[in-house]
């Protein structure tokens, strides 16, 4: 299955080298402000060819919503939208036809399927998260009419990690650095770390934490469906 979430329900769609990534929001409230902006501004943040740590595949990702949204407001009916791709450069990908990646979704595609898109990994390329961005935007504007905001940094890049509590991090400054750490010292530091593994044709994982501010007591299920549970869910 390819759908996320209950109340909210986001099913998404399309691969690496397909014609587009998207998706279909269902149980969106009526009469959400849509901006624009806000919406595209959280895309710009993902899409590639940003910085020299990450994919230099250089991509518009203009969002293009397709149906539930008339003079600017939701309806309440789903939300479908697209984002067409551009910059995909499939021959590129030919020496891998035959080649299973190690850490990548290569053979458990081939194993579940029988097949597989070798062209930039497919369903299971990071561009897949374009539809997520998508529909987390228009949650946060959701949840923005509720005096909560949900914002997330970059704490650990393998051994490299911020050793301060997030309380003592300015938030603000996230976006100051390409790797997106609020501490200036330690992004340079993980910066120099990623660099490394590149140079020496390797990968080096890392830790995301996310704060979550003005939600009220009281959300969630009492066992199997508690606030944190859900959001570690979300993760995976």
């Amino acid at each position: 299955m390819n759908t996320f979430g209950r109340l909210y329900r986001l099913t998404s769609f399309g691969e690496s080298h397909g014609k587009g990534i998207g998706g279909i929001i269902d149980g969106c409230p009526a009469g959400v402000v849509i901006d624009l902006g806000f919406i595209q501004n959280e895309l710009s943040r993902r899409k590639p060819g940003q910085s020299k740590i990450t994919t230099q595949r250089k991509e518009p990702d203009s969002v293009e919503f397709l149906s539930g949204i008339f003079e600017g407001k939701t309806q309440g009916t789903p939300i479908a939208f697209a984002v067409w791709n551009k910059d995909q450069h499939s021959k590129d990908y030919d020496n891998l036809k035959n080649i299973f990646r190690p850490s990548h979704a290569d053979y458990t595609y081939t194993a579940k399927y029988g097949t597989r898109d070798h062209r930039g990994g497919g369903r299971s390329s990071a561009r897949e998260t374009i539809a997520r961005v998508v529909a987390g935007a228009i949650a946060k504007l959701i949840l923005q009419q509720l005096g909560i905001t949900i914002s997330a940094f970059v704490a650990r890049v393998g051994e490299i990690g911020v050793d301060k509590p997030y309380t003592e991090l300015d938030l603000s400054k996230t976006e100051d650095t390409i790797v997106r750490c609020p501490d200036p010292l330690t992004a340079e530091k993980m910066i120099s770390r990623i660099e490394e593994a590149g140079r020496n044709h390797d990968t080096v994982g890392g830790v995301i934490t996310c704060v979550a501010s003005g939600v009220p007591a009281g959300w969630g299920e009492p066992v199997f469906g508690k606030l944190h549970a859900g959001a570690c869910h979300a993760g995976y």
